[in-house]
């Protein structure tokens, strides 16, 4: 027996495919769902092996194609006959669904129920097949970038600032570089850099993930500040992270990983969610925890004083469990003479808790930030300074095969509100 949901939202095809699933013996339809979520929270109790849904489903995306597939639920869409066909098709492929039905064609669609199901073995689409010895085999297309998650814990240590610093100093270096403020808990980003969007670059981000327009529309969220500079803003608010899907992150990292470097500025919390396992709603910190799994390096900063070295010690405890095996590097940012302790002092408290692939840092250069703050620049852009020169060590040790541009490779400034790229 096969238990199906079927989410339609009162389209044309929804009796017809109602009809067709009652007639053949072994389906039983176990609901009619109203939207996305209740599809969703549906696939959450267990019972469900099948979801037949329309493609455009408003809320459809590769999030709730993945929560289905987590539940063992497997989806089968409803594409549009006709000249629309090869669309919904395409759209279909980019969140992950490949089992497909013309609404033309209903009377087909119980056979597309998934064999596998029937017989309760793993569905075909994940089988993996072996060339054979006549097939070309097409390699993996190779990475354009790295992705850099710049973490650390609470307390405002300095991870916008050092996040900004750092795909600054890339750009300088003239590296293609993409800065994100994925922070859930409200980014800073844009009002640092002095940058005037009416319009969220990760929303955006999110809507076109959703609708699988991200990879040739990535131009679109994105605000250049440079030749090699590019941001995408966070959001205006911290009230609508609910707003981000789970997987969003993740994906708009991989996007820009393929136009170049991505630095990420995060948030703090690396506290799970449990309740997002029992329904579609996201958990609040999946978009730091989204970019600290995807990063190829990850950058931990956390401040000098007692307090902020207290809490770094216990993030770096906390971030064992939680990166994928990525670098770390640690940066102890406004280190300065006066509070007692030297830099040998602090590398051994921070070896004692973790083992780093690097150690650096930045001293107290409070003239420097606020220049920085009130031009609406990077502290890389804002002129020669210690903090600077610190922070271009950080990047040497990020890419110690990059070689140094000739001098005076300083950003060209953008207008405060310049449009999106095209």
């Amino acid at each position: 027996m096969v238990v199906v949901i079927v989410l339609a939202a009162g389209a044309a095809w929804e009796s017809t495919a109602l009809q067709v699933l009652t007639d053949r013996q072994g389906i039983v339809i176990l609901k009619r769902c109203v939207d996305i979520d209740d599809l969703l929270a549906s696939a959450s109790a267990g019972q469900a092996d099948v979801a037949v849904l329309g493609v455009d489903a408003h809320g459809l995306d590769q999030a709730a194609v993945d929560h289905l597939r987590k539940h063992t639920v497997r989806p089968v869409a409803i594409v549009p006959g006709g000249v629309g066909m090869d669309a919904a098709c395409l759209r279909a492929s980019r969140i992950g669904i490949r089992s497909l039905v013309s609404d033309a064609e209903l009377d087909a669609l119980p056979d597309a129920l998934p064999d596998a199901v029937l017989a309760g073995e793993e569905p075909p689409d994940t089988v993996v097949r072996e060339p054979s010895p006549t097939e070309e085999v097409v390699p993996a297309p190779v990475m354009a970038g790295r992705v850099i998650a710049v973490w650390g814990p609470a307390g405002a240590p300095g991870r916008t600032t050092l996040a900004a610093g750092i795909a600054a100093e890339l750009a300088r270096r003239e590296l293609r570089t993409t800065l994100i403020d994925a922070d859930p808990y409200g980014g800073a980003v844009a009002q640092q850099l002095g940058i005037l969007d009416e319009v969220s670059g990760l929303l955006a981000a999110t809507r076109m993930s959703a609708g699988g327009m991200l990879p040739e529309r990535f131009g679109s969220v994105q605000r250049a500040i440079g030749q090699h500079l590019t941001v995408v803003t966070g959001l205006p608010r911290a009230d609508r992270w609910i707003e981000v899907r789970a997987g969003v992150v993740e994906h708009l990292l991989e996007v820009g990983r393929e136009h170049g470097h991505v630095v990420v500025d995060t948030g703090f919390s690396l506290e799970q969610d449990p309740g997002a396992d029992y329904g579609s709603r996201p958990a609040r910190n999946q978009m730091t925890l989204g970019a600290l799994e995807v990063a190829d390096d990850v950058v931990v900063v956390g401040a000098a004083d007692p307090v902020g070295l207290s809490r770094l010690a216990r993030a770096l405890v906390e971030l064992r469990d939680v990166t994928a095996g990525a670098p770390v590097r640690v940066v102890v940012n406004r280190m300065r003479p006066t509070l007692g302790w030297s830099e040998k002092d602090i590398a051994g408290m921070v070896e004692g808790f973790t083992r780093v692939t690097g150690l650096h840092f930045l001293p107290e250069d409070r003239p420097a930030v606020d220049r920085a703050l009130v031009a609406g620049r990077t502290v890389t852009e804002a002129g020669e300074t210690a903090l600077a020169r610190a922070i271009a060590g950080v990047v040497d040790g990020l890419f110690p095969e990059a070689d140094e541009p000739a001098p005076a490779g300083r950003l060209r400034r953008r207008t405060a509100n310049r449009g999106p790229l095209q």
